[in-house]
């Protein structure tokens, strides 16, 4: 069966560890695996703009041994002159693997319910389960661990990073604390689900309108921006509903002494985060943007092998990674 990555809870708590223990591995071994030998072609398609995303894609598929195959907005047919189950058709014939970045998480699963290759997502405006891969492997790198840290996220608590950090959170089984203000949090059903897979991880859920509550012993602090494509007539009235959650000096001192800071980027320094944040010793975005390119490689990978479409030496590779 093709496996697919569409939100943060396509992985269980036992793959996830797989996924960041391959990352880990193949961080170390940048140009070992190539599971993408050939060339083969991936698909890499976007239908909004990149900076992180499209490098750290594109390198990767490279470093895997294959051909990033780049289709930016208004470059193909998709979903004007051809339908997204006809696409999926046609791409999955010629291509080992699709990155779609895009706006509506159905359109996503209706291209992974119709090709034979493995789908990844992105970005949609629900998810960005690639980033929390990052975000994790990240955490793990400088606290040590997942289980049981507590995790702040700090603004617009109704936007598709709120909504990752909740479900990779919680299945990484860390205490995840959401806050922002009323009319801009997490939608209930995904409050819900997160709730359910704690049950499973022993992670834990706060949605809250309370900064203290949300920061007091937070081992990670992470904030995005206030503003998401899409909403850029609305900054100014934004940056008022969301001042008082601004990550700062002031936020970061009601957190652990030694708490790290992430953020997606890019930033808007002085907006939801400062630059004596961002800047400061607790700071680890950049390597945060940096393992996005490592997780991506070992989730590729994993998805190859685990749906049966890789060849018996990346099996063996990969296997032989998570064991290490």
């Amino acid at each position: 069966m093709t496996r697919h990555f569409l939100n943060d809870l396509d992985l269980s708590p036992e793959e996830l560890d797989q996924v960041l223990n391959l990352a880990q591995w193949m961080r170390d071994h940048p140009y070992a695996v190539k599971a993408l030998g050939g060339p083969q072609t991936a698909a890499v398609i976007f239908d909004k703009t990149s900076t992180r995303t499209r490098v750290s894609f594109s390198a990767g598929i490279a470093a895997l041994g294959g051909n990033p195959l780049v289709i930016n907005p208004g470059e193909a047919q998709l979903g004007h002159k051809e339908s997204i189950s006809d696409t999926a058709r046609v791409l999955d014939r010629q291509v080992s693997l699709i990155v779609w970045r895009t706006y509506a998480q159905a359109d996503l699963e209706e291209m992974a319910q119709h090709s034979r290759v493995p789908v990844i997502n992105s970005l949609s405006d629900d998810y960005h389960p690639c980033q929390l891969l990052a975000d994790l492997l990240t955490v793990r790198d400088h606290l040590g661990g997942l289980q049981g840290k507590a995790l702040a996220y700090m603004g617009d608590a109704a936007n598709n990073m709120a909504n990752s950090y909740l479900l990779a959170g919680v299945n990484a089984g860390m205490d995840v604390r959401i806050a922002g203000p009323e009319g801009h949090l997490p939608a209930v059903e995904i409050i819900k689900t997160a709730q359910e897979r704690a049950t499973v991880t022993g992670g834990k859920v706060t949605v809250t309108s309370d900064t203290r509550e949300a920061l007091e012993n937070a081992h990670v602090v992470a904030t995005d921006t206030w503003v998401s494509m899409g909403q850029e007539q609305e900054e100014a009235q934004r940056g008022e509903i969301f001042g008082r959650y601004q990550l700062n000096a002031e936020a970061m001192a009601k957190a652990n002494d030694d708490a790290v800071v992430l953020h997606c980027l890019p930033a808007y320094r002085g907006v939801e985060i400062t630059s004596e944040v961002i800047d400061g010793p607790q700071s680890v975005v950049w390597d945060e943007a940096e393992n996005r390119l490592h997780v991506q490689k070992a989730l590729i990978a994993w998805l190859l092998v685990e749906s049966g479409l890789a060849d018996e030496e990346t099996v063996r590779m990969v296997r032989q990674a998570q064991s290490a």
